[in-house]
């Protein structure tokens, strides 16, 4: 009687233990599979936040191609690139091991594409400086132009012909956007976002009649919100008033003088898209205008 009894304790005892494991076995499981689950939806979480990253950069790429008047081999294999890269990587595994490559991968390519696209901007402008270079038969014409007029000075109208044809004029009058590195290299750049600066230039045509010396211009510069940039200060000629962002000053030596001036940015705020307004004003008087175009 008393071997059944510690028989049937033992059975109980038996029972109890194989009860708890069997509860341990299954609650550790359920942990299992649910961090499985929770890690697989990370996985995926960031291969589409990958997937993103690189349908951006092919945009990007995108722009820079139906902006270029001539094709750039090296952007249109690059954009391929990214393309096999997202092809790849919809069928690839959800690893942390596949996942990191192809950041790896993604992470080069931005590298790529921002030298490529910056050269590509640096491209467009030396292309704008070629188109404006009839600029130096303009000045040829301007101080012909004012030989000619020193010639047919008369009596009473020589004080009034000698004023005008003493007045500075400029000519080859640019505007773009520019990229400052810590270097303080310069690259021009089309992109408002990426500018740093924005870099007005021409060229004061040399003068024979002018009085060499200290002389000063007043530059306007209009954003597409037909604001005025700069110092956006007044000065005022015989009632009239002119907004101006800088007043450039130089030295005039009565030959050809390039000049460049800069405008900073706002100090909460990149620069806008669209098309800029530069002018050029003498006193009251304007002397040169031009337009760019920032995207």
């Amino acid at each position: 009687m008393e071997g059944s009894q510690k028989s049937n304790t033992g059975f109980k005892v038996g029972l109890v233990i194989l009860a708890v494991l069997f509860l341990g076995t299954a609650f550790y499981t359920s942990k299992l599979y649910s961090e499985k689950q929770e890690n697989e939806k990370l996985l995926v979480n960031e291969k589409q936040q990958v997937m993103n990253d690189l349908s951006n950069m092919a945009k990007d790429y995108d722009e820079a191609i139906a902006e270029s008047e001539v094709k750039n081999l090296e952007i249109i294999a690059a954009r391929e690139r990214i393309q096999g890269l997202m092809d790849s990587l919809k069928v690839s595994q959800n690893s942390v091991s596949s996942l990191w490559r192809y950041k790896k991968k993604y992470l080069a390519l931005q590298e790529e594409m921002d030298v490529l696209l910056t050269e590509n901007d640096r491209l467009k402008v030396e292309n704008q400086y070629l188109a404006t270079s009839l600029d130096s038969t303009n000045v040829q014409l301007a101080e012909r132009t004012m030989f000619t007029d020193s010639l047919l000075v008369q009596n009473s109208e020589l004080a009034g012909v000698v004023r005008d044809a003493a007045a500075l004029q400029t000519v080859g009058l640019v505007g773009m956007g520019v990229i400052e590195r810590r270097s303080g290299k310069q690259i021009p750049t089309e992109r408002a976002t990426r500018s740093d600066k924005l870099k007005i230039c021409f060229t004061v045509a040399k003068n024979t009649l002018t009085e060499a010396g200290d002389k000063e211009l007043y530059v306007q510069v209009i954003d597409p919100k037909n604001n005025v940039l700069g110092s956006n200060d007044q000065v005022e000629f015989e009632g009239e008033v002119l907004n101006y962002s800088l007043i450039s000053r130089f030295n005039y030596e009565n030959r050809n003088l390039n000049i460049c001036e800069y405008i900073n940015e706002l100090e909460d705020s990149k620069f806008e898209k669209g098309r800029y307004k530069v002018n050029v004003f003498n006193d009251k008087s304007l002397i040169s205008s031009s337009e760019f175009t920032m995207k």
